[in-house]
C-alpha cells in the first residue's frame, strides 16, 4: 500500500489588486473559489494592513452565496486577523458573530470554520483588553 503525505503551506500575501480580482471573480463564479480562498488566507496570515484584510473578509462574508466555502473561511480569517493584531473593527466582529450563528444553525450554509474564527476573536480580543 502506497501512502501519500499531504503537506500544507501557508500561502503568501498576494498583491492587493490580485486579491481583489480573485475575490471579485469568486463572488461571481464559484469555480474561482479555490484561488480566492488562497488569496484570503494569504492576506489574513501575512498582510500587515488590518483594515484591508477586514475589508476583504467583510466583502466575502456579506456577498458570498449561502453554502459557499468562502463564508466560513471569511470568519476564520477574521479570527487570524484578531490573533495577529489584537483588535478588529466592530463591523468585523459583528460579521464574525453572524457567520458563526449561521454555522451553528445550518452547517451547509456556513461551515464550522466560522465558529473557530469567532473563538479566536473572543480569546484574542479578551486577552488584548486585559493587557
Amino acid at each position: 500500500m502506497k501512502h501519500s503525505h499531504r503537506t500544507f503551506e501557508n500561502p503568501p500575501a498576494l498583491a492587493r489588486d490580485v486579491v481583489a480580482e480573485a475575490l471579485e471573480r469568486a463572488l461571481g463564479d464559484t469555480a474561482y473559489e479555490a484561488l480566492a480562498a488562497v488569496a484570503l488566507v494569504g492576506i489574513a496570515l501575512n498582510d500587515n494592513d488590518r483594515e484591508f484584510i477586514e475589508h476583504c473578509c467583510i466583502e466575502v462574508g456579506m456577498r458570498a452565496a449561502a453554502g459557499s466555502q468562502l463564508l466560513g473561511l471569511a470568519g476564520l480569517c477574521l479570527g487570524h486577523t484578531a490573533r495577529r493584531f489584537g483588535r478588529l473593527s466592530e463591523r468585523a466582529v459583528a460579521l464574525a458573530e453572524a457567520l458563526a450563528t449561521r454555522a451553528e444553525l445550518d452547517p451547509s450554509d456556513v461551515d464550522g470554520r466560522a465558529l473557530d474564527g469567532l473563538d479566536d476573536i473572543r480569546s484574542c480580543l479578551r486577552r488584548s483588553e486585559a493587557e
